[in-house]
């Protein structure tokens, strides 16, 4: 063990660590969610990134040492390259609106800085966490920076996944174009359709998602560097701010840019507002589409049986032969979560106070964790679900010459009054519409089976 002290006094730390004093009491204050800063490599890589550009902006502006800056630098570099994940053991969840996240990131760059320069561990009068390596930056500004920039790069392979998706069910959209069905309006029989235009509809629906993650994503990128405390700029010279996000920019490769009015960014949590809300829109989309998937494959010999899942698991320790959807059943779990933890992120926007939003660790985490699920989700649903669907093309053909609602087609020809008698006789019978409409003389054979032809029944026509 080796003994740093702070505030509060000293403790006692394991000898080989890179974190310091204050991760310390961090791990000994927040033992909560058993969720930890180092299963989050693209946040400690945008803490590294954050440190990197803050340390290039010092060097810049004369405030920081040649050499400093470039072991901070080296040190920063280290995180960015997904090294030392396993020195972040603190909780994602912690009060202090992320002060321990941030002085984790301080401490672990700090040591290795000090490694770098031949020092020891713990020889901060070398090279300080606070003095040095969080020099001109407050919690309050490096913290949602770099959360914003892990969440930016995190969206990526979440739109991937949803790119994916959407793809498989356009394919299957082009595989059913000619399997005919009958479309459905609350759940009652309404007019035909084929089973490629309703994948056609699921398809275009999560295209729409891709685009507004794409989208609302981009605020992530407007951070408040250089804020520091509360938005004044305190401890931060003039030029900072601009050159901080300059360099933050350069080593992203992305648009980076710095908030119009500090005060007002470093209190403001509605970029992740918008995005959760994006998220829980996709999450509405998809648990509706895994609805319309379990209904769809119900049965199989008294529900729908329109399509077949691909089966996964026995569906039962009991009822032989039973085999359940559980990979939609499984993504409708993961959309319920989302939309709780958008819940979470919208209380916790709501509940800061004056000029800090200290409730941004729930709100990240949450974030964070929707991704996460997300992402694993979609891919499930694809992989293991709909590139595996089949169509019951003949019951499916067979339900619709069956079905009451072609009578809809006939309004335009004997109008809804005469349709209605038709169709409720159809129903008292059991008889069927064609042959009803032909024993009343009400159309001739071959006009019949024109307007009643199921392919003409698919879009407009005259």
């Amino acid at each position: 063990m080796r003994i740093e002290s702070d505030l509060l006094g000293e403790l006692q730390i394991p000898k080989n660590a890179y974190y310091g004093v204050q991760t310390q009491r961090a791990i000994n204050n927040f033992k909560i969610s058993n969720n930890y800063l180092s299963q989050y490599p693209e946040f400690v890589k945008a803490l590294g990134i954050i440190k990197s550009g803050a340390a290039k902006a010092n060097y810049e502006l004369g405030i920081l040492s040649l050499e400093l800056y470039e072991a901070i630098t080296f040190a920063s570099n280290e995180l960015i390259q997904g090294k030392y994940l396993d020195e972040f053991p603190i909780d994602m969840i912690q009060g202090g609106a992320g002060t321990s996240t941030n002085m984790n990131a301080n401490e672990v760059i700090a040591n290795i800085a000090l490694e770098y320069l031949g020092k020891e561990k713990g020889e901060y009068q070398y090279c300080s966490p606070n003095d040095h390596v969080n020099l001109s930056q407050s919690t309050n500004d490096a913290y949602p920076s770099a959360l914003k920039l892990a969440l930016y790069n995190m969206n990526k392979p979440l739109v991937e996944a949803l790119i994916k998706l959407h793809t498989s069910f356009e394919k299957k959209a082009r595989t059913f174009d000619d399997v005919i069905k009958m479309g459905r309006t609350q759940l009652q029989d309404a007019v035909p359709m084929t089973l490629g235009q309703e994948f056609d509809g699921f398809a275009n629906g999560l295209q729409k998602e891709v685009e507004n993650l794409i989208r609302v994503s981009k605020d992530f990128l407007t951070i408040n560097m250089g804020a520091t405390a509360i938005g004044t700029g305190l401890n931060a010279i003039p030029g900072y701010a601009q050159l901080c996000t300059k360099s933050i920019a350069e080593i992203m490769g992305e648009d980076v840019n710095l908030a119009d009015n500090l005060v007002a960014a470093t209190s403001d949590a509605s970029a992740f507002v918008d995005y959760s809300s994006a998220l829980k829109r996709l999450c509405v989309k998809l648990s509706k589409i895994c609805n319309d998937l379990r209904l769809l494959t119900s049965g199989p010999r008294t529900g729908l049986f329109e399509i077949n899942l691909p089966p996964k698991q026995p569906g039962s320790s009991i009822m032989p032969g039973k085999v359940n959807p559980v990979i939609p059943e499984v993504v409708n779990q993961v959309c319920f979560k989302v939309i709780g933890n958008d819940t979470t992120i919208t209380m916790a926007a709501e509940a800061g106070q004056l000029q800090l939003n200290v409730m941004e660790p729930v709100i990240g985490f949450s974030i964070m964790e929707s991704i996460i699920y997300l992402t694993n989700a979609m891919d499930t649903l694809r992989v293991e679900c709909i590139d595996g669907i089949t169509a019951n093309a003949e019951h499916l053909k067979k339900e619709v010459l069956n079905s009451i609602g072609i009578v809809t087609a006939l309004n335009p020809y004997i109008g809804y009054k005469v349709s209605t008698k038709i169709a409720k006789e159809a129903l008292e019978t059991g008889g069927s519409v064609y042959q009803l409409v032909l024993d009343h003389g009400l159309l001739s054979k071959e006009r019949l089976d024109e307007i009643l032809n199921p392919n003409n029944m698919l879009g407009p026509h005259l």
